[in-house]
């Protein structure tokens, strides 16, 4: 659980992964938001009771964290406008998407500590998965603090900026994948005569018990998927079926491409 944090906290952009993580905020007392479009900064300001600007140097000359929400093509033209502002001390937290640290380093200056983040969409659910990672340099007291407010809004791991895309692969393109199976759950069961509502239903709530019961347990996965598969009963006959097909190595080479395209987009 995270503690009310008593550092100011400031946002370069307010699209959803930015409100996803500002939602989870148990304080947002301290918190200032930027964004160059007036009716989503006002919405959000109405919404969760934040200080807002149109100014990103405001947001820079006052906080001392400061998310990095903006899309990958606008971080440049922020970070040209805020760096005769930063000041030694403050840190900035990126979570745009395919933008490494020395890239971030080069665009922000030698003044802030950085942090960079690999978030997913489940942070609008407060059920996201974040990974983490830091230079040498950034105080680690910021990392922690990010940490915390991440971990709010799901759960976040701190892995080395090597991993990241491999992490891209898995948890960031990974709600997509979930989304693909569950379709395809739900178009077989109305295929077998369910209505395509009872069909989607039955496959998402399957997935989400499924994954919360492993996530709740921390049971292996083989001895729980043993444990369902009774011998000649209706799982192990749909199991056989996936088992001889190339189900897993489709699985493999899907991660592969998204993390070959994660390195070249970097």
């Amino acid at each position: 659980m995270m503690k009310a944090c008593t550092m100011r906290i400031g946002f370069f952009g307010a699209g959803k992964m930015a409100e996803g993580i500002l939602s989870a905020m148990p304080d947002r007392s301290s918190v200032i938001v930027s964004d160059v479009n007036p009716a989503r900064l006002a919405e959000i300001a109405k919404t969760y009771g934040v200080a807002a600007t149109g100014d990103v140097r405001e947001v820079a000359k006052s906080a001392s964290l400061i998310f990095l929400a903006v899309r990958p093509q606008d971080a440049a033209t922020v970070a040209e406008a805020v760096k005769p502002v930063l000041k030694a001390g403050q840190t900035i937290v990126s979570i745009v998407a395919g933008k490494r640290l020395a890239v971030l380093r080069r665009l922000f200056g030698r003044k802030p500590g950085l942090v960079r983040v690999m978030p997913n969409l489940a942070l609008r659910a407060k059920a996201g998965m974040c990974a983490i990672c830091a230079p040498k340099g950034t105080p680690p007291k910021a990392v922690k603090a990010v940490r915390d407010i991440l971990s709010a809004a799901g759960e976040a791991v701190v892995l080395p900026e090597k991993d990241f895309d491999a992490v891209t692969a898995l948890s960031g393109s990974g709600p997509a994948y979930f989304a693909y199976m569950e379709e395809a759950m739900a178009e077989a069961g109305v295929a077998l005569g369910l209505k395509p509502a009872a069909a989607r239903l039955l496959a998402e709530q399957t997935m989400y018990g499924t994954a919360k019961f492993l996530r709740e347990s921390g049971m292996p996965l083989r001895p729980f998927i043993e444990g369902v598969c009774t011998k000649g009963g209706t799982t192990a006959a749909g199991m056989a079926v996936m088992d001889a097909s190339d189900f897993k190595r489709v699985v493999a080479g899907t991660l592969k491409a998204a993390a070959e395209r994660s390195r070249e987009l970097a």
